[in-house]
């Protein structure tokens, strides 16, 4: 099984992103399929990785197709590898997400788009009390993996919250997300599925607190059977 990221993914990209056309692209067709099934063993094996610490679900691919109906960028096709792995629910929230592109490339976790109910039982959390969260976010080894906290936000408020509450720069984000980028090189390294399995283990301490904020209503009250 394949543990390490091809080259070749890389220069088909760079030459695809040039010729980003569906002549091009037929006529090399099996020369991508070979690459992204190369790639798609190194997804597999990170998620076997992934299962030793964690609980998650079967791996998602995203196909190399793009959707143009809705988009100003009419290119058919992208230019990177993308897989995500979501923890199992209702107990476990929160996924994890590889991007293989030429200089391009992340890992990324976290709540991208939470839900009307999840996002405001988030904020009334952080409204109640802060403590916890912002202890994992200023834990040094932990920033030193992940830095800060990503994401949109409202500009001021968000509605029923008070704009002078000291934990605002929390409770108006809509997104809580963290990003590690990689160069090339780490990407093609040898080491490189073991250093994103170690960034995404040492997620663990913020996932377990937000799924326990996702589980339980304020007064910690389980809303899972």
């Amino acid at each position: 099984m394949a543990t390490t990221i091809p080259q070749e993914a890389f220069a088909f990209f760079k030459k695809l992103e040039k010729n980003n056309n569906r002549d091009w692209f037929n006529e090399r067709k099996p020369e991508f399929k070979q690459i992204e099934a190369e790639v798609k063993q190194f997804y597999n094996e990170l998620l076997k990785k992934i299962q030793e610490h964690d609980e998650v679900d079967k791996l998602k691919m995203f196909r190399i197709y793009r959707d143009v109906r809705f988009s100003k960028n009419k290119a058919p096709y992208k230019t990177h590898f993308g897989g995500s792995y979501n923890r199992i629910k209702p107990k476990l929230r929160g996924g994890y997400y590889l991007q293989i592109a030429p200089g391009d490339s992340f890992i990324a976790t976290g709540f991208w788009n939470p839900e009307k109910e999840d996002l405001l039982r988030i904020r009334k959390e952080f409204e109640l009390d802060a403590t916890e969260i912002n202890d994992i976010l200023n834990d040094k080894s932990f920033k030193n993996i992940w830095g800060a906290m990503v994401g949109d936000a409202v500009k001021t408020a968000p509605k029923g919250f008070s704009k002078e509450h000291e934990n605002i720069e929390l409770i108006r984000r809509k997104q809580f997300m963290f990003i590690k980028k990689y160069t090339d090189k780490e990407v093609l390294s040898a080491n490189f599925m073991d250093e994103v399995n170690t960034a995404f283990k040492s997620i663990r301490p913020y996932f377990n607190l937000m799924s326990d904020i996702l589980t339980t209503d304020l007064n910690g009250v389980s809303l899972i059977d």
